[in-house]
């Protein structure tokens, strides 16, 4: 009886000693950025641009306006996500912290 509280104690010191240490496993992987914002912002102006041209250029006689701004919002949306991505792809990096 005394044998196995005694080994009871020393396993409930030893796992609360392994559970309370950091290992270098438990480091957070950290996703690093640089200019990724000014790149993105790029993209929608020049969606926008695009878009709108394109949109004013599709849409029928009467409606060059909604074309315009229709295609322009749609442009700026995609070229803000295009961009971002391939900003993400060229200026990240992974760092350990």
């Amino acid at each position: 009886m005394r044998n196995r509280l005694i080994a009871a104690i020393v396993f409930a010191t030893a796992s609360t000693a392994l559970v309370a240490v950091p290992t270098a496993a438990e480091a957070k992987r950290v996703l690093v950025c640089k200019d990724v914002k000014n790149k993105a912002n790029n993209g929608t102006i020049i969606g926008a641009v695009g878009g709108g041209v394109l949109g004013n250029v599709v849409a029928g006689s009467g409606n060059k306006t909604e074309g315009t701004l229709i295609g322009a919002g749609v442009g700026a949306v995609a070229g803000h996500q295009i961009a971002k991505s391939n900003a993400k792809k060229k200026r990240c990096h992974y760092e350990y912290r």
